[in-house]
């Protein structure tokens, strides 16, 4: 098997389980056509109602997801996990964060995942383990962002401080522990190398005390920092009107108004820029961590928030592409929905007699969700349910694409990670804007959202591109 384009799709092990190593790679191959696939070492078991967690997770506190593959005869349900292997605590010796214990179904399942990783590999396809950038288990209160008033933020992801030691020392012993355990995979996908920002409050993160250490080191003066956006985050809690969207809601899409708030808060720069630098730090931490324990060969590739997101997580395409082998920039298009919900709703409550219509248009444009915004209600967005369509259509994805292969410029593959989630016919729709656009490749995250029939449209699309060859 050949393909100068790349086609990946993310599995959890739930459905390995159910379905079979076979199974799923047959599902995988023959339907879909891929050449890769990504997966985490953990295996699940139903459990009963209300232990260990609820499969699909609770997304952006209100998800209303149902797997369009039934797991052990359900769409949804509560299942229970261990690690696929027996974990070498004394690999963790050095930070607090220990890994999670092996147990009865470790012994019952986790040779699965090596069979399955061997499979694919033996059937030509390149393996992946994706992870979280900086998410271990118990993630204490020291180790999570902090607003620039030393507050703990409000947010959707769980995330850690990039400038963390502990959890940097924590990711070197699970690498090292995947590395012993699985030799033979191809590389790793941490998600989220970078700072959230699905609310409001997660694009003022970080201001824990690491980071002003961190920063210090580096050039950065952190208290002035923190004063002005500080004063920028209480500004928009308190001090927005609505003369102050006109710019932003109108045809000039903010360019003027973002000026105006560089000007008043010229330190949000430096802010951007300490973000990106930690950001770019993290990468560079995970590439020499990867190249220590598995060599030169495995590969790293870091999913990311889309531009302009990735203005506020910190994350810089052009600068990661220098330290990656690929970059998978999200297209999660239900989340982008949701944000204008969340950050919406925050900006309402907190700046009485705002026009809910000026905010609504402003933040469709902050985001770039369209290029003629209707909106005028916050229930115009939100998160889409499983038999409604993702309300972003192709023009502002087709141009995040090529954004982002701008700024990557060849240096490393740029493989959109998009979502399985939605109805056949909008995900068919998504799935096409990737496969037309200059991008290397695509990942589909997650196989339990892909019905028989999304896999065979996978199929169907990308072999009657000139550019794949079977």
């Amino acid at each position: 098997m050949s393909s100068k384009r790349f086609l990946g799709i993310t599995v959890l092990a739930d459905f390995i389980i159910n379905e079979g190593v076979d199974g799923v790679l047959d599902n995988l191959i023959n339907r879909a056509g891929v050449t890769a696939v990504a997966l985490n070492p953990t295996v699940t078991a139903p459990a009963a109602e209300g232990e260990g967690s609820f499969q699909p997770p609770t997304d952006a506190g209100s998800s209303p997801r149902l797997f369009d593959r039934p797991l052990w005869g359900k769409r949804s349900l509560w299942v229970k996990s261990a690690p696929s292997y027996e974990p070498n605590r004394a690999y963790y010796s050095n930070t607090p964060y220990k890994p999670r214990k092996a147990n009865a179904l470790t012994a019952q399942y986790g040779d699965l995942i090596e069979q399955f990783i061997n499979s694919a590999l033996d059937r030509g396809l390149n393996v992946y383990f994706q992870m979280s950038a900086t998410s271990p288990t118990g993630l204490n209160d020291d180790d999570r962002p902090r607003l620039p008033d030393g507050r703990l933020p409000d947010r959707m992801a769980d995330t850690g401080c990039l400038a963390s030691q502990a959890i940097r020392s924590y990711n070197e012993a699970y690498v090292h522990d995947m590395l012993d355990t699985y030799p033979q995979i191809t590389g790793f996908r941490p998600d989220w190398p970078e700072y959230p920002c699905y609310k409001l409050d997660e694009a003022f993160q970080d201001f824990n005390p690491q980071v002003k250490v961190w920063a210090e080191q580096h050039g950065f003066d952190f208290e002035a920092i923190r004063t002005e956006v500080n004063a920028f985050y209480t500004y928009l809690h308190g001090g927005l009107r609505n003369q102050d969207l006109l710019d932003l809601a109108g045809p000039n899409r903010g360019k003027t108004t973002m000026a105006v708030w560089l000007r008043k808060y010229p330190r949000i720069l430096d802010w951007l820029r300490l973000k990106t630098a930690l950001s770019n730090d993290l990468i560079r931490h995970w590439r020499s961590i990867i190249t220590r324990y598995g060599g030169p060969e495995k590969e790293l590739s870091a999913n990311a928030f889309m531009t302009p997101l990735t203005l506020w997580t910190g994350l810089d395409f052009s600068d990661a592409s220098e330290i990656c082998d690929a970059i998978s920039p999200k297209l999660y298009t239900m989340h982008w929905s949701v944000m204008v919900e969340f950050w919406g709703r925050v900006l309402l409550d907190e700046n009485p007699g705002l026009n809910e219509a000026l905010v609504v248009k402003s933040l469709a444009h902050l985001f770039d969700l369209g290029d003629v915004i209707t909106a005028e209600k916050i229930s115009d967005y939100g998160y889409p349910a499983p038999h409604e369509p993702h309300p972003i259509p192709d023009e502002p994805q087709q141009r995040k694409i090529e954004q982002v292969c701008a700024e990557v410029n060849g240096k490393a593959m740029v493989t959109p990670l998009m979502h399985g989630y939605g109805p056949l016919d909008d995900f068919t729709r998504r799935f096409q804007v990737v496969a037309d656009s200059p991008a290397a490749g695509i990942w589909i995250n997650r196989y339990g959202y892909l019905s028989d029939e999304k896999l065979d449209a996978v199929g169907k699309i990308w072999r009657t591109r000139g550019d794949y060859i079977r």
